[in-house]
């Protein structure tokens, strides 16, 4: 027999089965020497008030044992032969395309611009060690997309959008621990994932599709207003229709979009910095006491959101446990972005603290820093119309060029304790930070653009009355997080999922302005094959 069950619970009571069997056996009426085994379906924790509690559902299994299998396989058969389809990217949209693909009958020829998950590591540890960031192996590029080495959380509210649950149950299938499954916010962590990516690849080539790495897609070839395929910048040509999943950070491919007359159309996106606490504090500010965490309890989350001036401010990509890490993609660019372990147990945690910026704000052609410098688009090199378009994305480039320059034109960052920045107070010392390339006291008050930095210091005070102790100079603020999304929108019909012009090519995921996270684009990924599919059936 088997039971299903919704239970509130104490931390030590739901982190160990045998006491969770006797919870079952006392409050539901079940004969503790009967209930085989238990599985837990969904988990969360509700830490509103001061005892904490965690809710779970769970399965108890009556004189009987669970099946083998925690998650649902897909199968995944041979397609050599087949007819091909080309994915540019080998992020989360590119791989759960190139996946879904291979379950439609068609073979994945799958193009990246970056190095293999393993390789790519060595590049990272570079840009630390020495402040050298490779444009092509870096957090933004290489196998497993900006989520690989920067994070691995799987929580999205993109419900709609497709079967979260599938996507899910992939990355079991693929290595990652059945705890996603129940987990009210999943992560696998930055040192699990990589795995988990190399699994999936095997998974592509193994079904008789191709991987090609260091392999980047210089123009699409486009006859009749028709994707005939890509040129890339090793002289090879790859023919076929294009799912195009670059990725937020792919700003040579949306330059050469630009230029070539492919509809894009600007997009908003959220910029600001990354905020780091140490860890203790968070967990006892979330958890109510002073002794933090505890033994049953993970690390601490947070989640603020408030509106000023008419535009949103909040956290974003919460990293409990976690570090901060370079995430530049090219030179003359300081960029920050965090991750977290599987077992989020550094002694910091971050997030992001951002403000929602629209085009509509950037109209005027050029953006004054609050010392009085004028940023304006000096590296626009196309027309007036596609500038444009891309104003956001030079927006993003200002911001880290000065962050570049106030860091001492390296990859150290600039960083001012939380508190100070309030008070418009240069920081004359800082606090240890998990920022491994190291940090520089900076005025980020007086820098960084005024419609910024004002709504981000009436944020932090508006947060800091909502949680005692989150405003304190304990925290530093690090610059800049400008990578939230992408800065354009490859401009797509929402039925068929092909651009609106030029038949043949299927924007996709992140970067083509559809997705914000791994689920989100994976989601994204598996519609764009299925879109392809459609279209080669017609």
């Amino acid at each position: 027999m088997i039971q299903e069950y919704q239970l509130r619970l104490l931390p030590e009571i739901a982190a160990n089965e045998q006491r969770l069997k006797e919870y079952l056996s006392k409050e539901k009426g079940l004969s503790l020497k009967n209930i085989t085994a238990i599985r837990i379906l969904k988990r969360s924790i509700d830490a509103r008030q001061r005892t904490i509690f965690i809710n779970l559902k769970v399965r108890a299994y009556i004189n009987e044992m669970p099946a083998d299998d925690e998650y649902e396989r897909t199968v995944y058969s041979n397609v050599e032969g087949k007819p091909q389809v080309i994915v540019v990217g080998a992020g989360p949209g590119g791989l759960f395309a190139a996946l879904k693909l291979i379950e439609s009958g068609l073979r994945p020829i799958v193009v990246e611009r970056g190095k293999n998950v393993r390789e790519r590591k060595k590049d990272l540890a570079l840009i630390s060690r020495e402040h050298a960031v490779n444009p092509e192996s870096n957090y933004s590029f290489g196998e497993g997309g900006a989520g690989a080495y920067s994070d691995g959380k799987l929580y999205t509210r993109s419900k709609k959008r497709g079967n979260v649950d599938k996507i899910l149950n992939v990355f079991c299938q693929h290595g990652a621990s059945t705890a996603i499954l129940a987990d009210a916010h999943p992560h696998i962590g930055t040192d699990k994932l990589p795995r988990v990516i190399e699994n999936m690849r095997n998974t592509i080539i193994n079904c008789g599709g191709e991987v090609h790495f260091e392999t980047r897609m210089d123009a699409l070839i486009i006859e009749n207003e028709e994707v005939k395929g890509i040129e890339t910048n090793i002289g090879k040509t790859f023919l076929g229709p294009v799912i195009l999943a670059t990725g937020h950070s792919a700003r040579d491919v949306y330059r050469w979009l630009a230029t070539n007359n492919v509809t894009l159309e600007a997009k908003g996106i959220a910029v600001g910095v990354r905020l780091e606490h140490p860890a203790e504090l968070i967990d006892q500010i979330q958890y109510h006491n002073k002794n933090g965490r505890g033994k049953y309890l993970p690390a601490a989350e947070y989640s603020f959101v408030t509106q000023v001036e008419g535009r949103g401010v909040y956290s974003f990509c919460m990293c409990p446990g976690g570090f901060i890490v370079p995430a530049a993609s090219g030179p003359e660019q300081v960029v920050v972005n965090g991750m977290s372990p599987s077992n989020r147990g550094s002694r910091w945690s971050n997030s992001g603290m951002v403000i929602e910026v629209q085009p509509e704000d950037l109209d005027n052609g050029q953006w004054t820093m609050d010392n009085g410098q004028s940023a304006t688009q000096s590296n626009c090199q196309l027309s007036t119309v596609n500038c444009q378009l891309l104003k956001v994305l030079h927006f993003q480039e200002e911001l880290e060029r000065q962050a570049w320059l106030q860091g001492g034109m390296k990859q150290t960052a600039p960083a001012q304790r939380m508190m100070d920045f309030t008070r418009k107070k240069l920081s004359y010392d800082l606090p240890d930070s998990s920022y491994s390339p190291g940090l520089i006291s900076s005025p980020l008050h007086f820098w960084m653009p005024e419609f910024i930095s004002k709504r981000l210091s009436q944020g932090f005070q508006q947060f800091g009355r909502m949680s005692h102790g989150f405003l304190t100079n304990e925290a530093v603020m690090i610059g800049v997080e400008t990578r939230t999304s992408s800065p354009v929108r490859i401009v797509r019909d929402k039925d068929t999922l092909q651009h609106v012009t030029v038949r043949g090519l299927f924007p996709c995921g992140e970067g083509a302005g559809y997705a914000g996270g791994i689920v989100s684009a994976g989601v994204d990924g598996e519609r764009c094959a299925e879109a392809v599919a459609n279209y080669l059936n017609h």
